[in-house]
């Protein structure tokens, strides 16, 4: 009886070193899944342990994003993923063979594959993969299906625009960097206002009180694009912020109106096409200022052509936003807003295709009160103070959302 026991002890311990060595072996796992609504777009994330061979491509009837991987087992739990949006819907996991595993998202709108890349370890994640769809018409659609057109490691569809991802620093403790942009200066006084004040100098001063309060929090490394009296084109100030690498680019300005009632703060990000009348007549005035130093903006190098190419760069132009929508939430705590606060236009101050950049009018130097104000030291500690708490809480949100 003894024997027979120990021999059937031994069979179940063969048996179970056998399943074990029989299973697959997977080099990592993905752990986590986010889906980020754009206009028409989505981002979808795959956060995972290590990096995975992946290949992503449409299938119809009905239609889906499919992804491929191999090599890394995918954890159930990203099934449950309840991020709202109106493009893809449920998620499903399965297996096909060996180490091979397939993801399946059921698709609310037809849609093509703009791009996917990884990105390795950076911040406060681990590696991810990163996969951008468009909305399409059916027609598009149609000739993007089957794994013909898929989009993996090393290849791309032909169709789809392979770019660097948003540089990064990956050591966590390493200062964020931030260039601040005194608009005007030299020559070029930008707007003069109500009691002949220069824009020029107002901007500069702020800068500098922006950078003093930015040097004291002490996990920010501050540039100026100039700290004196002179003049810089608005394309040498993105190269600037380039030059130092930054995370982020402020370009500060005071506006004028031949409206003498209007006032208030308001901030730009970039667009090709203006949001408004008043946002691309400003814009215009803005970049005719390269004219002044001598510069057609027409003969451009073919570095600034490739700037203007990269501009469609969503992960940029999102981050622009996120910023923007930080500064209108920090500032109309303290100081006055124009309605519609967050806008966009055309400015060439803005067009770093790697550097989340806004613009921020600090107020209207044709309004007699808020040319006071901004004339006031006092007052523009208060703007400073705002930003600088707006900038805390973008590199903090940042921590925590898909676009890093």
């Amino acid at each position: 009886m003894k024997r027979l026991i120990s021999t059937f002890c031994g069979l179940a311990l063969f048996a179970i070193l056998y399943c074990i060595m029989c299973l697959p072996a997977f080099a990592g796992e993905i752990t986590g899944l986010r889906i980020g609504q754009g206009a028409d777009s989505v981002r979808v994330v795959f956060d995972a342990s290590s990096d995975f061979h992946y290949n992503v491509f449409l299938l119809d009837n009905p239609k889906r994003l499919v992804i491929d991987v191999d090599g890394t087992n995918v954890a159930r739990s990203i099934e449950n993923t309840k991020d709202k949006n109106n493009i893809v819907g449920r998620v499903r996991v399965g297996t096909l063979d060996g180490t091979k595993k397939r993801i399946v998202f059921d698709l609310q709108k037809p849609v093509t594959i703009k791009k996917a890349f990884m990105l390795a370890p950076q911040s406060n994640f681990n590696w991810r993969l990163a996969i951008d769809v468009n909305v399409a018409s059916e027609r598009d659609f149609a000739s993007k299906v089957g794994q013909g057109h898929a989009v993996s490691n090393g290849t791309k569809n032909k169709s789809t625009s392979s770019v660097t991802p948003i540089k990064a620093n990956n050591n966590n403790n390493a200062k964020k960097i931030v260039v601040i942009d005194a608009g005007h200066g030299g020559h070029d006084p930008g707007a003069i206002g109500y009691s002949g004040v220069y824009e020029k100098n107002i901007t500069l001063a702020a800068a500098k009180e922006l950078k003093r309060q930015l040097d004291k929090e002490g996990k920010y490394k501050v540039f100026l694009t100039r700290s004196t009296d002179i003049f810089i084109p608005l394309r040498d100030r993105v190269k600037i912020a380039r030059k130092h690498n930054a995370d982020l680019f402020i370009s500060l300005h005071a506006d004028s109106a031949t409206n003498r009632n209007a006032k208030g703060l308001s901030v730009y990000t970039l667009s090709e096409t203006a949001s408004d009348k008043e946002a691309e007549a400003l814009a215009e005035r803005e970049n005719k200022v390269d004219i002044i130093a001598g510069v057609n903006m027409f003969e451009q190098s073919k570095e600034v052509n490739d700037v203007l190419i990269s501009l469609a760069q969503r992960e940029t132009r999102n981050r622009s936003s996120e910023f923007a929508r930080c500064i209108e939430l920090e500032m109309r705590k303290s100081v006055r807003l124009i309605s519609d606060t967050h806008r966009f236009a055309g400015f060439a101050v803005l067009k770093a295709p790697d550097v989340p950049s806004v613009l921020l009018e600090m107020g209207y130097l044709s309004n007699k009160n808020e040319e006071r104000l901004l004339r006031q030291e006092s007052y523009r500690r208060k703007l400073a103070s705002s930003a600088v708490k707006a900038i805390n809480r973008y590199f903090e949100d940042m921590k925590h959302k898909s676009l890093f």
